[in-house]
């Protein structure tokens, strides 16, 4: 397994060892010791899975508020996404700085988000699934959303018509937003 440190602190791509043969592949996609090693110490407690049908589906750009900030542990098993994090912790250099990666079942990447991150991700084909780890429980009360093209963080998705909720297109700018970290 290796990780990978991209430009924003704690924000991480892991790249786990896959097993092939004649019979397919195999890996592990997440080993509490083996992340611990790695500098990734998270007791992750929920696994999520979600499916997008249409290519150009946008979900984000998601946060909790505390006392229900998550990490998450993002990978997609089915078609391909370009996955967003955008560091909103205030003391932190990078704060509002961005990294776009693409994940796809192909290159089995995944994408370590530490907590105080907003987190969103545009699929890039049709019938997408992605599943992730969290280190806390959901909390609909403490959910925040900042719109995904925020002028302030500008995040280049590629796409300028991509399918949203209501929620998320209608969602407010971070300047606008009361996320309590």
């Amino acid at each position: 397994m290796k990780v990978i440190q991209t430009k924003i602190k704690d924000l991480l791509i892991v790249e786990p060892d896959v097993f092939s043969d004649t019979r397919g592949w195999f890996l592990e996609s997440h080993n509490k010791e083996k992340f611990r090693e790695l500098g990734i110490d998270v007791n992750f407690i929920q696994d999520n899975h979600s499916f997008s049908k249409e290519k150009g589906t946008l979900r984000g750009m998601h946060i909790q508020n505390a006392p229900y900030t998550q990490s998450k542990l993002v990978r997609c098993t089915r078609g391909a996404i370009l996955d967003v994090a955008v560091d909103l912790r205030k003391d932190s250099p990078t704060y509002k700085n961005y990294v776009a990666v693409e994940l796809n079942e192909e290159n089995k990447k995944q994408l370590f988000i530490p907590k105080n991150f907003a987190h969103g991700f545009l699929t890039l084909t049709d019938n997408v699934e992605i599943e992730y780890k969290v280190d806390n429980y959901y909390n609909k009360e403490s959910e925040r959303c900042i719109v995904y093209n925020d002028i302030d963080i500008g995040i280049e998705w590629g796409n300028d018509s991509p399918i949203l909720l209501e929620r998320d297109k209608n969602a407010p700018q971070l300047k606008d937003c009361d996320i309590n970290f």
